[in-house]
């Protein structure tokens, strides 16, 4: 169904905006730099200046009016509604599994557009210019040629929403922490265009150049929890779980005796769960809502936050009644961590998990939170919550009719139940049958569920496993892709895992990884934000870190101890080295592209052997279908990462797939050496080859 609502273009608009803007300013002489990185377009405007730091001087908005006129308009088709998903815009059948042919490429627009423009080794809100140095939607397009030279074709968003500060994490707070899903954060407003844009309009017109540009959007959807301050709270406090504000210093998940660290509940676990002294304990803890324990006074609160709506409704809400919402906590059984102080978990169903009815007297216990409700899909009630699912259910329609946004990530929805699933999926796809669902799954074996619930792929455990090429997880990972049901990223870093240039192999590795990921079968490339210039520092700490992960950087370092989820960050765009993975990439890309069916499709894959089980070669064939003289790419990489090393590859049953009895063939990629023909074929007809440290090389 094409996006009828928008009869202009954002992107247009936001042209015209920065061409107003440019001439009442046209008496400033800017001092306003950008990484070269930010200019693969080429702009070269009288006013450029090359630094000899990998800085250029620039007009900031004769450079985007450049962007936008040079780069991107030029790629537009006559009389075609950009404003809409791509595959409303192809007309494509194809139901979200384009995702196969994607290379995605995750996003925060907060940190990824972030640079220290004025030099003043601060990120300011409003710096000298009025300008604003943390990333903006409209400074986003910058970005956009550089990751179309990577071959990004899916633009994957951490969360944009309207997130809590009242509980906040760091400087800034995390955009996982959902306020308001129908507010874009305010954040990520540029003033660049005056009063003359809305941020809607900022972000309809980002979305906007990136169909242009051939790229789709994914956004990340929350559908479990939601910020502690919830403007939901307002309408529907007992959609939540309420506890004294002062009961919040004794708050801790319980233990459960007799049950193993980091259990998963099941309704088998009842028994133990509801035996437990600190559980009986923790759930006296709970309360009624304030709307229905206390009237009048919830009457007083609407009215105070109505007369000063500058106000946090929460803290009145504390304030007038003395009960606050719950926070979250892992849902998980005998977990260390401590509860979530930003985030709180939604009341999906208005009574207990079956399994614990026979525990708890519902008539004299209040609505209390615990891991097995929290794992709702496992410990379903009887009585959904019909309203708040019907809400949950149209939050991501309203994305997809007023952005035309591509594709979603669902945030822990294998923890949500599953008819609640099915319900969002079937509101999205009413709207567009090939919107894509990608599941934040990350058990390889649950791949098939996933998939059974309508999922076009999942997240799989590749940041994980990839890294560990000493331990042959590597291996593993990339052999057994190609029979997962759907496919998995091919991922080595995440927003929430330690950097992979920082960890035991670093550039090597980097350069490795990010190379071999292009051409796993059955999976779709992933390149988080930043990795494409070798970031040491994590976004998060969340996932498969060390202690010191946030102290990777020199002391002196601007962004020293900082985590860009949760505070003001700039990634290194000018650090050594910062042009040679998108130079890697582009060519990977020209390649991948250049038979795309081929290399995405897992049917024609073969996986290489070689000639002992615990070499470090690895490696497919991708055999065309008997098309005759080169018809055969071989994909080999070296996995180890600090020494270089002969491997003999056996391609005995590639060649003869491909019916191709002679020995010729040509190098057409390497990390480490230029293009030649292939001459180390052995007496077998084998392959011995010489492999630098983390060499990946491809053979046609």
């Amino acid at each position: 169904m094409e996006n009828k609502k928008v009869t202009s273009s954002a992107l247009l608009k936001l042209l015209a905006c920065l061409k107003t803007q440019e001439k009442k300013t046209d008496q400033i002489i800017y001092n306003y730099v950008i990484p070269e990185l930010w200019n693969v377009h080429n702009y070269t405007g009288s006013e450029v200046i090359n630094t000899q730091s990998g800085n250029i001087l620039v007009n900031p908005y004769k450079f985007l009016i450049s962007l936008i006129e040079d780069e991107i308009l030029p790629k537009k088709e006559a009389r075609k509604n950009y404003a809409q998903s791509i595959a409303n815009l192809r007309k494509e059948n194809n139901g979200g599994d384009w995702i196969k042919q994607a290379v995605a490429y995750s996003m925060m627009p907060r940190a990824s557009a972030a640079f220290d423009h004025d030099r003043t080794d601060k990120l300011e809100e409003s710096n000298i210019y009025g300008l604003k140095e943390t990333g903006t939607f409209v400074k986003s397009l910058a970005l956009l040629p550089l990751l179309k030279k990577m071959g990004v074709n899916l633009v994957y968003m951490l969360p944009i929403a309207t997130y809590t500060r009242m509980y906040k994490k760091g400087e800034m707070g995390s955009p996982y922490g959902v306020k308001d899903f129908y507010k874009i954060d305010q954040d990520l407003f540029d003033p660049i265009t005056g009063d003359e844009m809305t941020l809607e309009e900022q972000f309809k017109a980002f979305v906007e150049a990136c169909h242009i540009l051939g790229m789709r959007v994914a956004l990340d959807y929350i559908p479990r929890t939601n910020a502690r301050d919830s403007m939901l709270v307002l309408s529907h406090p007992e959609w939540f779980y309420w506890i004294k504000k002062e009961d919040e210093a004794i708050y801790k998940t319980p233990w459960v005796d007799g049950v193993d660290v980091l259990t998963v509940p099941t309704p088998e676990h009842a028994p133990y769960i509801y035996n437990s002294k600190e559980v009986i304990d923790f759930i006296k803890l709970f309360k009624k809502n304030p709307k229905s324990s206390s009237p009048k006074k919830w009457e007083k609160i609407l009215e105070i936050v109505k007369n000063n709506p500058e106000r946090n409704h929460l803290e009145v809400i504390e304030e007038i009644t003395g009960l606050t919402v719950a926070p979250a906590f892992a849902d998980v059984m005998n977990d260390p961590q401590p509860a979530w102080s930003d985030v709180t978990f939604f009341r999906m169903y208005l009574d207990n998990p079956i399994a614990a009815q026979p525990y708890v007297d519902a008539k004299t216990t209040n609505p209390y939170m615990l891991f097995d409700i929290a794992k709702s899909s496992l410990n379903p009630g009887k009585k959904p919550n019909k309203e708040l699912w019907d809400t949950l259910a149209g939050i991501i329609p309203y994305y997809q009719q007023e952005f035309g946004i591509d594709g979603m990530r669902i945030d822990m929805g294998h923890a949500i139940p599953d008819d609640l699933t099915k319900l969002i999926f079937k509101n999205a796809r009413e709207i567009d049958p090939n919107f894509c669902f990608i599941a934040e799954e990350l058990q390889a074996k649950r791949a098939e569920v996933a998939k059974e619930l309508g999922y076009n792929m999942i997240i799989g455990d590749g940041f994980y496993m990839e890294p560990r090429v000493y331990e042959f997880k590597a291996h593993e990972f990339m052999y057994n892709a190609k029979d997962l049901p759907i496919p998995c990223f091919a991922c080595c870093e995440t927003h929430d895992t330690q950097r992979v240039a920082a960890r035991n192999g670093d550039r090597n590795l980097a350069r490795f990884l990010t190379a071999m990921n292009m051409f796993i079968p059955n999976t779709v490339p992933f390149i988080n934000s930043a990795q494409e210039i070798y970031e040491y520092q994590p976004m998060n700490t969340g996932l498969d870190c060390r202690p010191n992960e946030a102290y990777l950087l020199d002391p002196k370092d601007p962004m020293y101890s900082k985590l860009a989820l949760f505070d003001r960050y700039a990634y290194h765009y000018n650090a050594e080295g910062h042009f040679e993975l998108p130079d890697m990439l582009e060519i990977l890309s020209e390649i991948r592209n250049s038979e795309l069916e081929l290399f995405t499709d897992p049917s024609k894959a073969l996986p290489l052997g070689f000639a002992h089980m615990r070499e470090h070669g690895i490696g497919f064939a991708y055999v065309k279908d008997n098309s005759g003289s080169d018809n055969i790419y071989l994909v080999i990489g070296h996995s180890h990462v600090h020494n270089a090393e002969h491997i003999t590859c056996k391609i005995e049953n590639a060649r003869y797939r491909g019916q191709n009895g002679n020995r010729v063939a040509k190098l057409i990629f390497s990390t480490h050496e230029n293009p030649r023909t292939v001459t180390e074929f052995n007496g077998d007809g084998n392959l011995s080859l010489w492999m630098q440290p983390g060499e990946v090389k491809i053979i046609k």
